[in-house]
């Protein structure tokens, strides 16, 4: 019996969720949003990237097999291709390139010096 979080919600907790949400208020991400938030949206695509998902399909398809498990992921509610297909589509793109600066920001400050004496920038 599981009795702590799954890894991907452990992940998820890195993320930071009041800094997203502005970022969507400034550019009107969630206007005339009811259920699939832009917040959900990231979460979606982190879970079929490291699942290993190659389509929009095949992560449909495993969400639908983890459908118990999503609320406890962080994900919340599942999603149909289509609903996912029109979000990637029409939601504003800058949006999720400003949270990226943003958290790659993030990384650097927390980065501690010299650890593999890599030199120029670390993604």
């Amino acid at each position: 019996m599981n009795k702590g979080k799954y890894v991907f919600a452990q992940l998820v907790q890195f993320l930071d969720n009041f800094k997203f949400l502005r970022i969507v208020k400034k550019y009107g991400g969630d206007k005339y949003v009811k259920s699939y938030t832009c917040w959900n949206q990231p979460l979606t695509l982190m879970f079929g990237q490291l699942s290993n998902r190659e389509s929009l399909r095949d992560l449909i398809v495993a969400m639908g097999a983890h459908a118990g498990k999503l609320y406890h992921l962080g994900i919340g509610k599942s999603v149909t291709r289509s609903n996912l297909s029109k979000a990637n589509e029409q939601r504003d793109y800058r949006i999720f390139e400003e949270f990226a600066s943003h958290m790659i920001a993030e990384a650097r400050k927390r980065r501690i010096q010299n650890i593999f004496e890599l030199d120029g920038h670390v993604y």
